[in-house]
């Protein structure tokens, strides 16, 4: 049987682009792309790492997409090298709440701890380093 082996992009459905874009670069230090399309539009991407995340407005997701496009739904875990406490002062300094952690968690290849955070949508964040 054939098997996948990588995830190569993620879409996050969101209400405000402009806003999801902002919070993300400053929250978490992601780099946005606007990007060409085969049908001549454009869309916007948050580039992270060898990763990225499509961002969908709700109002008009791009197509196909999901059954439901519904911003607030998804749980998000991202990786970093730099210790929690940095992060906590950083998100704090930018009036983010930390809405819980550091905690211990599993992650995809081993035990990870975490900080939790919400975005403008409502979206769970998890920033987490490798324990």
């Amino acid at each position: 049987m054939p098997r996948v082996n990588a995830l190569d992009h993620l879409v996050l459905t969101v209400a405000d682009i402009p806003r999801t874009v902002h919070f993300y670069e400053q929250a978490l230090g992601m780099v946005a792309e606007v990007f060409d399309v085969a049908d001549g539009s454009q869309r916007t991407a948050l580039k992270f790492g060898g990763q990225k995340i499509n961002l969908h407005a709700q109002a008009g997701p791009f197509a196909p997409h999901a059954q439901r496009p519904l911003a607030g739904t998804a749980d998000l875990c991202f990786l970093t090298d730099s210790p929690l406490a940095d992060w906590t002062a950083h998100l704090e300094s930018i009036g983010v709440e930390v809405i819980e952690g550091p905690v211990s968690r599993t992650g995809a290849t081993g035990p990870i701890v975490s900080i939790y955070l919400r975005d403008p949508d409502g979206n769970l964040i998890e920033v987490a380093v490798r324990a």
